[in-house]
Parts: structure tokens; C-alpha cells; sequence
């Protein structure tokens, strides 16, 4: 090889670094510069902006389902508190309602249970 075949080659490889070289300090440059934010901003601007209400849309999602939780349990709370106190209210009734303590209760104020037997009767037409 000649001496000018060696300094092209030399100087080829020197472009080409030189050119890789080019466009990353290009791009820092337009990066720096705000030239990017004007040309690839706006191109994926569209997808930021729908992403960005994906992100709201699901956050809301989130809060909406944790506050309906959060009502559930409570309403299963108050249903498990009316059912015992049904249950409790009912047992008194049942309790109140015995002929026993019926007879004790109106036994104070003179009122006897009858010990005659009831006598049924049947009218003729």
C-alpha cells in the first residue's frame, strides 16, 4: 500500500468516528438546546396525553373501589349488629309472651288465670 491509500484509509476512519462523534454531540446539542422538545414532543404528545388519562382513570378506579369496600364491610357490620339485637329482642318477646308470665304479671293487678275448663257454645238457627 502507498502512503496516500494509508492516509485515506486513516482519514476514512477518522470521518466516520468524526461523524458518530457528529450526531451524538448533535444530539446533546438539540437536547440542550430545547430544539428536541420542540419536534419530538409534539409527536408523541397524543400518546402522553392518553396515557397520562389511563393513569387517572385507573387511580380514580382505585380510590372508587376502596371507598365501596370500605362501605361493605361497614354495612355488614350494621346488618350483623340488627341481626343480634332481632335476635335478642325476639328471645324477650318469646319469654314476655309465656302464659306463666303472663299469669305472674296480671296476677298483681287481680287478674286470676280461669281453672274452669271453656265451655263451647253452639246456636241453633
Amino acid at each position: 500500500m502507498t502512503e496516500n491509500t494509508k492516509k485515506i484509509k486513516k482519514q476514512g476512519k477518522r470521518v466516520q468516528r468524526s461523524g458518530s462523534g457528529k450526531r451524538v454531540g448533535n444530539a446533546v446539542k438539540e437536547f440542550l438546546g430545547g430544539e428536541i422538545l420542540k419536534v419530538s414532543t409534539f409527536k408523541f404528545f397524543p400518546y402522553l396525553v392518553f396515557v397520562t388519562f389511563l393513569a387517572f382513570i385507573y387511580i380514580a378506579n382505585n380510590y372508587y373501589a376502596e371507598r365501596k369496600i370500605r362501605k361493605i364491610n361497614h354495612l355488614r357490620k350494621e346488618l350483623k349488629e340488627s341481626r343480634y339485637e332481632y335476635i335478642t329482642t325476639k328471645s324477650k318477646l318469646t319469654e314476655l309472651t309465656k302464659q306463666s308470665q303472663l299469669a305472674k304479671k296480671l296476677g298483681k293487678s287481680g287478674i286470676k288465670e280461669s281453672t274452669d275448663p271453656i265451655k263451647i257454645i253452639v246456636a241453633e238457627e
